[in-house]
């Protein structure tokens, strides 16, 4: 790096490498979420992104771009849910429920008596 224009650009093409490789994840995550396209046209995309990248991602994203939005926002919707009801059923419980379920995890080997300890005291606190 002689000068700043050439960090400057180096910076700028960076960024766009990052940028492409985001969307390129966003399209392959797309892809298998996707229960409606057959695996045959999954297929067909990724050999396609392999071969002609830029282009294949700037098609996949004009004629798929809205049921890819809506494939993202009901997966996250989903996951706050899953979330939500987790939540509300973990709060639910009484502190010898939360202790029993320590006691499980302590039996199966999964935490210490040390970890088991800590367990017990928060659920009592």
């Amino acid at each position: 790096m002689d000068s700043f224009a050439q960090w400057f650009w180096l910076l700028i093409w960076w960024f766009l490498f990052f940028a492409y490789l985001v969307i390129l994840f966003q399209i392959i995550g797309d892809l298998f979420r996707d229960r409606e396209l057959s695996g045959w046209w999954k297929a067909v995309w990724i050999v396609f992104l392999i071969v002609a990248p830029f282009l294949t991602a700037l098609i996949y994203i004009i004629a798929r771009g809205k049921g890819m939005a809506e494939r993202q926002v009901a997966a996250v919707q989903q996951a706050k849910s899953d979330t939500d009801s987790y939540i509300r059923e973990v709060a639910g419980k009484s502190p010898a429920e939360h202790i029993a379920d320590a006691k499980a995890l302590l039996d199966a080997g999964t935490i210490d008596q040390n970890e088991f300890n800590q367990l017990k005291a928060k659920a009592l606190a």
